[in-house]
């Protein structure tokens, strides 16, 4: 009978953890009455800096899950220098992320040459409808105002300064 003294041994365990949560109290959070903040850092939605986006659909192109929509064209911008020739540069019709295929993995962050995609910490942007959790840059963008200022790196760690603009 070697499995009498594991399962005993295991029913005083679960007998202590009840004694613990008796006597000083449960530890869960009553959500959605109470809400604890969320870690630093923490992935919650990617948030879309507009005015850095150049259309280059690269964050598009690494998505494993295929959930970032872009679409642009081009325009005709002023030379750089007096005497030059006007430039062209993609211009964004369509920016949209598919929170419903995402798997917030947040490739499409680390991959933004033009610092256009933000993690924010917010985590409440459920839909009755799976198809409104397809959301326009419209509705991206607003997610910047819950971007955290940046965080300055543990010591030792590799620096990559990514600034969020304001």
């Amino acid at each position: 009978m070697p499995l009498v003294p594991g399962v005993v041994s295991g029913l005083g365990v679960t007998f202590k953890e009840i004694v613990k949560t008796v006597t000083k109290g449960a530890e869960t959070v009553q959500y959605p009455h109470e809400k604890e903040d969320p870690a630093p850092r923490a992935r919650g939605v990617i948030a879309l800096h507009e005015e850095n986006c150049t259309a280059c659909m690269l964050c598009s192109r690494e998505c494993p899950d295929w959930c970032i929509y872009i679409e642009g064209h081009k325009e005709l911008a002023p030379p750089r220098r007096a005497g030059g020739k006007p430039r062209q540069v993609n211009k964004l019709d369509r920016f949209d992320i598919d929170y419903g295929l995402c798997m917030y993995c947040g490739i499409c962050v680390e991959v933004c040459p033009f610092e256009a995609l933000f993690w924010s910490p917010e985590y409440e942007y459920s839909e009755p409808k799976i198809a409104d959790l397809l959301h326009d840059k419209t509705r991206l963008g607003q997610w910047m105002e819950t971007v955290p200022d940046f965080e300055p790196y543990e010591g030792g760690a590799e620096v990559k300064i990514k600034k969020v603009p304001r």
